[in-house]
């Protein structure tokens, strides 16, 4: 399929986008039964209806290729009707492996597929990552494309824009980006070559969104959607609507929340639990090296998320 023939046939991925948790028992064992719930409870209790699965905030590294497997099919099915968009991940650090979850996320409808930077062997250049996504792409190429963009993770310095440059040639399917980065100058190159092709480009540091929003995103990929999602899909009701004095408290109040999190620290397997303690869902623990996290932070964290959903 041409590039213009894609982005006409392919709904632009926009609005939010929440990075799904991976259930687990407590035995550490997927637990595709919470799933369902789930998926409700984004629709009913936060106004989100599409899903970026298998990432960061979904331990998708720490998963084997075929839990990976079955959890993105889980979304998929119970999904089927009731969610927009599903979005797999399916970068590994072996190419083998992302081309097997491409092709698997082709077999079970998802809408869209994501691929991060290798991490361990990295690559030397753009070049080099676009030739690894070129590659991933072909084994579902009607599938729309995304790259991930999260230097934090992944360690690879390469400026998101230069990786976009001249990939439309190479991947037929690309889609866009999900940027997990904080700098503002490659987000507005990124922005503005995306514009170009008509795609997207999704905004992964939720504390940040508004600036982002300023610089002409079109939506945003994140954890803390799961359970905040109805509070920031006010905040960019008042942005588009031009009432820049609300957006600027919601998201303030927004990063007070956060900046209270991380205090006492606040990272995958503590925001885990902050979303079993938030929606009722037993999500379970982590997968080592993440380790669990001890009840009271979580339930102190998520009290202030609480009162600041019911000032709102």
């Amino acid at each position: 399929m041409k590039e213009e023939e894609m982005s006409r046939s392919v709904k632009k991925l926009t609005g939010l986008v929440a990075a799904t948790f991976t259930p687990l028992t407590a035995e550490g064992e997927i637990n595709l039964s919470v799933i369902g719930p789930y998926i409700d409870y984004l629709i009913e209790k936060q106004n989100v209806k599409s899903v970026f699965v298998n990432g960061t905030t979904g331990e998708g590294c720490s998963l084997t290729v075929d839990e990976r497997k079955q959890i993105a099919a889980a979304w998929c099915q119970h999904g089927k009707g009731k969610l927009e968009q599903v979005v797999v991940h399916v970068g590994c650090m072996s190419i083998k492996d992302s081309q097997e979850l491409a092709r698997h996320a082709a077999s079970i409808g998802a809408d869209g597929i994501a691929v991060i930077s290798p991490s361990f062997f990295k690559p030397i250049n753009a070049d080099a990552l676009r030739l690894f996504i070129k590659e991933v792409s072909t084994s579902a190429p009607d599938v729309p494309m995304y790259y991930y963009h999260i230097p934090g993770m992944t360690g690879v310095e390469l400026e998101a824009a230069d990786v976009l440059n001249g990939i439309e040639q190479m991947i037929p399917s690309f889609q866009g980006v999900k940027y997990s980065g904080t700098d503002l100058r490659d987000l507005g190159q990124c922005v503005c070559y995306c514009q170009s092709h008509k795609w997207s480009v999704l905004f992964g540091v939720d504390e940040q969104l508004l600036g982002a929003l300023v610089l002409g995103v079109h939506g945003a990929v994140g954890s803390t959607y799961n359970y905040l999602g109805l509070i920031v899909n006010q905040m960019l009701s008042a942005f588009d609507n031009c009432n820049h004095m609300q957006s600027r408290a919601l998201q303030l109040e927004f990063m007070e929340v956060i900046t209270f999190a991380k205090n006492l620290g606040f990272d995958v397997g503590v925001n885990k639990q902050v979303m079993s303690e938030v929606s009722g869902l037993v999500l379970g623990p982590p997968r080592l090296p993440l380790l669990p996290c001890p009840v009271s932070k979580a339930q102190a964290i998520a009290q202030k998320i609480k009162d600041f959903s019911q000032r709102h």
